[in-house]
């Protein structure tokens, strides 16, 4: 058989402990095919490359990445690809992501960063901005030295509904002028994790990050423990700060404590510009995960980042997704059917608008997207079949089978089960909250994040990329896009340039936040400036 002359590139796995002491140039000559040798040089190059020499070579390495990191083996680069078997703050500096993968881009050529997909939009000049006024630095020192009023929150749900409550609770805190017993997490019905307050976030950074806001307290001191709090269980929807002050303060004032429950939506998205700092305050700069969870989450995300730019998915495609927005997985006859009955015997879990149809619900964008919807959005927005995917969400009815779509189309398909090391994810064993916000980690740290449907994790994590620096968010124009899904007349070339352009404003660039849309995802103007800070920049 006669030779292939097609060449072919070498590749040698360096331990990334080791490509810090190297540079950028000497990496560059690790990783890179030699030209051809001048004839008196053949003797060398061929000694160079006899297995004696490879065998040495690689020894010496392996045993210097071995001492350096004192015998503790670590996976920083990336696993293959395995099928999902089993399905279960970050630093917001984009410039400490992983010198090694910078390393091995700049060595390699950094081919992938420069297509197009992986492009960051244009963040305008924009950052985060977050001086209070003079009349609330004043008041900051009568809130600090109050020792009197108590308020105490007990927070439900996820851990990113959870997340949203928190943030309220401390606003409301500040409102009111009394200290914050550390939120009660209620035992969620659903996943029954009992984890509590210390054991998802950082409570000492906690308290720290918002000494100058609202005193934190762990409990309740002895002169308040035999107090009897005013409960108060169902606040209305939205209310202003004049409304907590004239419904809560006297009573507050005369008893010491007050209790809150159900805060989800309860205080209005529209503050005075002081509260809405303080509301960016607290969701991304106190609330930081607590170390377990910034360990797991950060190896994670560097195992991702090994090989280049990655992708982040949000997928919610569990059962009681399906049963609750009222739609269809689209999976089978069969799968459908089930989802159905599970709606028809229950139906108070049906999240409003019953009076719509499935196919209402789909065309005016209520719908999660399908692992199909995914993939063809995704292929048309010329996301490169290499591309690295990390999938975050729980499992999706149907199994495996459900995502084959996107695994057929984007190999290089990982999640937190199938990138961990044995024994890694055993103290997060059953422990949905915990598991979630290593997910949420490893989101805010990719190149490109996409949910298929909205809610409190997406909403989150579309302010804190903003807040980051505008790292790329697509949101998906689902009500638009829709209707081209279902036309299957369209030629495919077509498809995609409707789809391209559908999503042109839909990037992740700075947008200002409306009236009535929460600051924490649009924290554009109030919580960031750039240096003209005017309407007409957007």
């Amino acid at each position: 058989m006669a030779r292939s002359k097609t060449k072919q590139l070498s590749y040698i796995t360096v331990p990334s402990q080791i490509i810090h002491s190297l540079s950028s140039s000497s990496l560059q000559n690790l990783l890179l095919s030699p030209k051809k040798a001048s004839r008196s040089g053949n003797r060398l190059f061929s000694l160079a490359i006899s297995p004696k020499f490879v065998l040495s070579f690689l020894f010496f390495f392996a045993l210097v990445g071995t001492l350096r990191i004192g015998f503790h083996l670590d996976p920083l680069l990336p696993l293959p690809p395995m099928p999902c078997s089993t399905f279960g703050e970050v630093a917001t500096a984009t410039a400490a992501r992983t010198a090694d993968s910078a390393l091995l881009i700049a060595a390699a050529g950094g081919g992938e960063w420069r297509e197009e997909f992986w492009r960051q939009p244009e963040g305008m000049g924009y950052r985060p901005c977050l001086g209070f006024s003079k009349e609330y630095r004043r008041q900051s020192e009568a809130v600090r030295a109050d020792r009197r009023k108590y308020l105490m929150v007990v927070v439900s749900g996820g851990v990113n509904q959870q997340r949203n409550q928190i943030v309220d609770a401390v606003v409301i805190a500040r409102i009111l002028g009394a200290a914050l017993v550390v939120p009660i997490l209620q035992v969620n019905v659903i996943w029954g994790d009992e984890s509590e307050f210390s054991d998802i976030f950082d409570l000492e950074h906690f308290k720290r990050v918002l000494a100058d806001d609202v005193r934190v307290v762990s409990s309740l001191p002895s002169t308040h423990i035999m107090t009897r709090p005013v409960v108060e269980k169902r606040t209305p929807l939205h209310v202003s700060p004049r409304w907590i002050r004239s419904r809560y303060l006297k009573k507050l004032n005369r008893e010491g404590v007050l209790l809150l429950r159900g805060l989800d939506s309860r205080l209005s998205k529209d503050l005075p510009p002081d509260l809405q700092k303080l509301r960016c305050k607290v969701a991304f700069q106190a609330l930081r995960f607590s170390a377990p969870i910034l360990e797991l989450g950060n190896k994670l995300a560097v195992r991702m980042r090994s090989k280049g730019p990655y992708l982040a998915l949000h997928l919610r495609m569990e059962k009681d997704v399906w049963v609750r927005t009222g739609c269809l997985p689209g999976l089978s006859p069969e799968y459908d059917k089930i989802i159905q009955e599970e709606r028809k015997r229950r139906p108070e879990l049906l999240t409003g608008r019953s009076n719509m149809t499935y196919h209402q619900r789909k065309l005016a964008g209520l719908c999660p997207l399908n692992a199909q919807e995914v993939t063809r959005l995704l292929k048309a927005l010329e996301a490169p079949r290499d591309a690295r995917i990390y999938w975050a969400g729980g499992e999706p009815f149907g199994g495996p089978a459900a995502l084959q779509p996107l695994t057929r189309e984007f190999p290089n398909f990982y999640s937190k089960e199938n990138l961990s090391l044995p024994g890694e994810l055993e103290p997060f064993a059953n422990k949905a909250s915990l598991v979630a916000a290593v997910d949420y980690i490893v989101c805010e740290q990719s190149d490109v994040f996409m949910p298929s449907h909205g809610g409190n994790m997406g909403h989150l994590m579309q302010g804190h990329r903003a807040f980051a620096g505008h790292k790329k968010f697509i949101t998906p124009n689902k009500r638009q896009m829709l209707p081209y899904f279902l036309d299957t007349s369209l030629p495919e070339s077509e498809f995609d340039q409707i789809i391209k352009e559908l999503h042109k404003g839909s990037l992740g660039q700075p947008e200002f936040r409306k009236i009535g849309r929460d600051v924490t995802a649009y924290p554009v103007p109030e919580c960031m400036c750039n240096s003209t800070n005017t309407r007409s920049t957007i």
